[in-house]
């Protein structure tokens, strides 16, 4: 038994200051149990007095019952299901009943996880942030694979979390590490599974792809068992806290820049945590010839992209504008895309190539593309020109035949003749046309 003045303690600490029960114990030194069965009694006793009951005790027993069956159900849903049984009171009361007589979660033992060289790999997204590229802003992520065994790593940044970039980032790694592990661990990434129904796995094509190219089983955790991919997320945590704090960068590729050196001079130097009298970089050189050899090609992890355009020669990818030939306008091409450049093919002949552009709402351009859409729209609108000339006087093609067999420039003597044309109107014209004709002097001042 305990001093009644403590028992009041405890019971105010708890249900006023709404302190958990460890923290009770610890403050006033005495048992958890102690502590516990102060707040779980029923009653407390003042000199015979006794607490009239609570609206909540005739449900108690039902509230025991359903966390017994659902021990992680929250109060406020328990709360939901007494009042639709006639419980009048508040949902405070339920959340302070639950919090002391819920079943305490079971801790679960983990094993150490013990792999081979050149066995087992694991690879994750990091998450850095915003950054401003151009006028617009893009999210910063790092792809990083790390070697189980030996701890060896790689990461890159990228300015989305594509497939393409995840693809990408195998390859780069794969020849960054010269090898290749024989599994590769992942999250639940949607480039990596499209669905999962317990244990049935439907893995994404394309990753099946770098898969087959490089010989190497890919593997899912294990559905919210983030434990089982652990030495990656050590190694994401570690990189942005001794690699990506306070740093700063020009660009993504400075950036990537930066990092390779960071692994090679910092990561790589650290102890294997698991071996500390050899460092990272000597287990990798120790685990290098049990990864499997890089095959001859590497894998294409280039975009590929139906693409056609509207009625101006431009197609859209990726928020921006890339020209291409003014004759190919509403054709079906194919846009490719790679980190760095934007290649349009017309079956599979290349018609445009661009620098990639990272910012947003950008018209990328070739002046080749723009000179020869100018130089159409130029001859056009002499043409037109030359047709109303034809129309509106009988003698004007004679006239422009003459001046072309001479030499003169066609559309400036064209634009002189239109403008007279609206000054005194097409009989005049036509017959100044005629005596110019007949004397031989053939020029739109003649006329004049």
């Amino acid at each position: 038994m305990i001093p009644p003045e403590l028992h009041a303690q405890i019971r105010r600490l708890f249900y006023a200051e709404h302190w958990r029960l460890n923290t009770i114990a610890t403050q006033l030194g005495v048992h958890h149990d102690t502590v516990r069965r102060a707040v779980e009694s029923e009653r407390f006793v003042r000199h015979g007095a006794q607490i009239r009951p609570s609206a909540l005790d005739p449900y108690k027993a039902f509230i025991t019952a359903t966390l017994e069956q659902y021990p992680r159900l929250r109060a406020t849903r328990l709360w939901a299901m007494v009042r639709d049984r006639g419980y009048p009171g508040s949902a405070i009361q339920v959340q302070r009943y639950v919090r002391a007589v819920r079943p305490a979660a079971r801790a679960e033992a983990y094993l150490r996880l013990e792999t081979l060289a050149g066995e087992q790999a694991q690879v994750d997204w990091g998450n850095f942030g915003p950054i401003r590229v151009g006028s617009t802003t893009r999210v910063l992520s790092c792809f990083a694979l790390v070697l189980s065994w030996s701890r060896g790593g790689y990461a890159r940044f990228a300015l989305d979390q594509t497939l393409e970039s995840f693809l990408r980032g195998h390859v780069e790694a794969f020849t960054a590490l010269a090898g290749v592990p024989r599994t590769i661990l992942y999250d639940n990434l949607k480039s990596v599974v499209l669905e999962r129904v317990g244990d049935h796995i439907r893995f994404h094509p394309r990753l099946l792809e770098l898969a087959g190219h490089y010989h190497y089983a890919p593997q899912p955790c294990a559905v919210a068992r983030g434990n089982e991919k652990g030495r990656i997320e050590r190694f994401l945590g570690f990189l942005r806290h001794s690699f990506f704090a306070a740093r700063s960068f020009r660009s993504v590729d400075d950036l990537n820049a930066q990092v390779a050196r960071w692994i090679a001079d910092v990561a790589h130097a650290r102890p294997v945590p698991d071996r500390r009298e050899q460092r990272v970089a000597e287990a990798l050189a120790d685990e290098q010839p049990r990864l499997l050899p890089l095959p001859e090609h590497p894998f294409r992890c280039d975009l590929l992209r139906a693409v056609s355009s509207g009625k101006t020669p431009y197609v859209r990818f990726d928020g921006n504008d890339y020209s291409i030939p003014h004759t190919l306008v509403r054709r079906p091409l194919t846009l490719v895309a790679s980190e760095h450049a934007v290649r349009i093919l017309d079956g599979t002949t290349e018609v445009a190539r661009h620098p990639r552009s990272y910012d947003r709402q950008q018209r990328i351009e070739d002046d080749a593309h723009l000179a020869a859409l100018t130089a159409v729209k130029r001859r056009a609108h002499d043409l037109r020109g030359r047709d109303r000339l034809r129309h509106a006087c009988p003698h004007a093609e004679a006239f422009v035949e003459a001046l072309a067999v001479r030499g003169h420039p066609l559309a400036s003597e064209t634009t002189r003749l239109l403008r007279l044309l609206d000054q005194v109107g097409a009989v005049t014209l036509d017959a100044a046309l005629a005596e110019t004709l007949a004397r031989g002097a053939l020029s739109a001042a003649s006329v004049a």
